[in-house]
């Protein structure tokens, strides 16, 4: 649906301020050091092609909820200096993101400058949208370049509203691969399409399966959410989380799934345990044997086996949500089992979206074997939606 904007490549870059909207939102531990840099080092190409092309480089993001306030521990000071450090040239960090200051620095920039505003989010401004921020936004650059994706889904004065007070809005090179392969995916996938979906809840992934019922192939549904739909069968899932008012809704999108011909696969048997805890007794048993008091904290062996066949078997794979608890040891199997199956599909499409999924990719460490792994939870959720995100319908379509 965002086919055809216009990216980096499409401008000249050369003597312009070039207004960049990263998510620079970091990690830091409690004495203020970056736990995990990924985010900033996703950010450089985008950077450096900037700079290489002769454009002056005033970045900003947000890093934290400081709500609305100036807070120290939510300074961008850390960003600032690791990305010099990536960069190999020093990035001074702004006293604020707008006023005349600001101003100043950015007017007396140099062709290759790179400049890093302070927190978006100190002010109150920024999340409501204001024009008349957005536009004290706009003032500080000539073209206006998104690279954000994770923030794509929500119209802030830096993602959206100052795309009104400049001429020029384009894509970076990292927002534009995720249009590139989540569009596809959604659009024009090499078939057999397969999704992939977990987490807690249905009520938080019901429109997503919903839009899928009409792209995908099949549909693998496991975490606490696949307890709603199993339910909805008739099954007795003991203490396991059930959302009780979408049970119906449950029943009636697997009959729209029959329907349609989508082969909609649920856990057959699962881990279970009385506490979810590390340590905690646990059983495997099928999905209608849990016994009261007893919920499901992993899909089971047997699942385990169904779910990577289909895997393996598909030629385009999108997941989205862990199989339950993963972070809990003891309950991690069924997840890595889904991770590693679709590290296998070398020379096909294998996209990772959401924080639990990509967290527990990157703790196995195959992030490299994945075809894309998102880098927005939220964002790529709403992608699957078929919702229109603002921070990319905003910018501008090339003629």
């Amino acid at each position: 649906m965002y086919e055809g904007k216009m990216t980096l490549r499409d401008v000249d870059l050369t003597g312009r301020r070039v207004l960049v909207r990263l998510d620079l939102n970091v990690p830091l531990d409690k004495s203020g050091t970056i736990a995990d840099d990924t985010r900033i080092r996703r950010s450089l190409p985008t950077i450096r092609y900037i700079l290489d092309a002769g454009g002056k480089a005033v970045l900003m993001s947000h890093l934290g909820r400081p709500k609305g306030t100036r807070a120290a521990e939510f300074t961008l000071r850390p960003v600032a200096d690791r990305l010099g450090d990536l960069l190999s040239t020093a990035v001074p960090l702004a006293e604020d993101c707008v006023g005349e200051e600001v101003e100043k620095r950015v007017a007396g920039m140099a062709n290759g400058d790179v400049l890093l505003l302070e927190n978006l989010r100190f002010h109150p401004e920024e999340e409501t949208n204001d024009d008349g921020f957005a536009r004290r936004l706009a003032s500080l650059g000539d073209v206006y370049v998104n690279d954000a994706f994770g923030t794509a889904h929500r119209a802030h004065a830096s993602t959206a509203g100052v795309t009104a007070f400049l001429p020029i809005a384009v894509a970076g090179f990292l927002m534009e691969k995720e249009i590139e392969y989540l569009g596809r995916a959604l659009g024009t996938p090499k078939r057999p399409f397969l999704a992939i979906l977990g987490g807690a809840k249905v009520s938080g992934k019901l429109e997503v399966v919903q839009n899928l019922l009409d792209r995908v192939d099949a549909l693998l549904v496991g975490g606490g959410m696949a307890c709603t739909f199993l339910k909805a069968r008739g099954l007795d899932v003991g203490a396991s989380l059930v959302e009780e008012d979408l049970v119906d809704v449950a029943r009636e999108t697997q009959e729209d799934a029959e329907r349609k011909g989508i082969a909609m696969l649920l856990p057959v048997d699962a881990v279970i345990a009385e506490k979810v805890e590390a340590g905690a007794v646990q059983k495997r048993v099928p999905v209608g044997n849990i016994p009261p008091g007893w919920r499901m904290l992993d899909i089971g062996p047997e699942t385990v086996k169904i779910f990577s066949e289909a895997i393996v078997g598909a030629m385009t794979v999108v997941w989205n949500g862990p199989m339950r608890v993963f972070e809990i040891p003891g309950f991690s199997d069924g997840t890595e089992a889904v991770a590693k199956a679709m590290a296998s599909l070398e020379g096909r499409t294998s996209i990772v979206g959401g924080g639990d999924s990509v967290a527990a990719v990157n703790r196995l460490g195959l992030e490299s074997r994945m075809s894309h792994v998102s880098t927005g939870g939220g964002a790529s959720l709403e992608f699957l939606e078929g919702k229109v995100l603002p921070g990319i319908a905003a910018l501008k379509d090339k003629e």
